[in-house]
């Protein structure tokens, strides 16, 4: 039984839009249940922990990985240490080096909840940096070029050895998402009856 693990970005949460548009798909699809949507901690080790306890959990499930943003960067690390597919989406590719060059007080967008960066914080990403997945089978990569947060430049050369979708325009919350959840399921191996006569687009 195939399970998803989605992981958010910086400063987001299971509240963000595409963690809802993919909670509200599965729960029309039935399988709810085989969702994952945890609200992580803020430093990078507390938040891999938290996201291995998770794969632990799945056992020999089948499970497939969706990271957003510094999400698709976890995500990234845990499919190298576990060999699971991925779908990443607008990935944050080396963010140690932007939390490095703006150390400024963080807000989360949806909990309120600030913090400060500090050199553990850098330290902590960049301990979770490892070489680029050339198994476009096992990882897919989805930018937008709009991404006013990252330049998608530096995912699609950093990710040429996946299976690259590139989008024109677009914004760093990855805009249609709903309606490409069909291929992310495909991706995933979800029997295609749960959801090809489902229309996403107004999730």
């Amino acid at each position: 039984m195939t399970k998803i693990l989605y992981i958010h970005g910086l400063n987001s949460s299971p509240a963000s839009s595409k963690a809802q548009q993919l909670f509200s798909a599965m729960r029309q699809m039935g399988i709810a249940g085989q969702l994952y949507l945890p609200a992580l901690h803020h430093h990078p080790r507390q938040a891999i922990a938290q996201l291995e306890a998770l794969i632990d959990e799945a056992d020999d499930e089948q499970l497939v990985l969706v990271g957003s943003s510094l999400g698709g960067y976890y995500a990234t690390f845990l499919a190298h240490q576990h060999g699971l597919k991925a779908v990443l989406i607008n990935p944050s590719v080396r963010p140690h080096k932007r939390i490095a060059e703006s150390q400024v007080l963080q807000t989360n967008y949806y909990t309120g909840e600030t913090w400060l960066p500090t050199e553990d914080h850098v330290t902590a990403l960049a301990e979770l940096e490892v070489s680029a997945p050339q198994n476009p089978q096992r990882c897919q990569v989805w930018l937008q070029t709009a991404d006013e947060t990252l330049d998608y430049r530096e995912a699609e050369a950093f990710y040429r050895g996946c299976s690259l979708r590139i989008q024109a325009g677009g914004d760093h919350s990855f805009q249609g998402f709903a309606a490409r959840l069909p291929m992310l399921f495909a991706f995933a191996g979800i029997d295609a009856r749960l959801w090809r006569d489902i229309d996403f687009s107004d999730l």
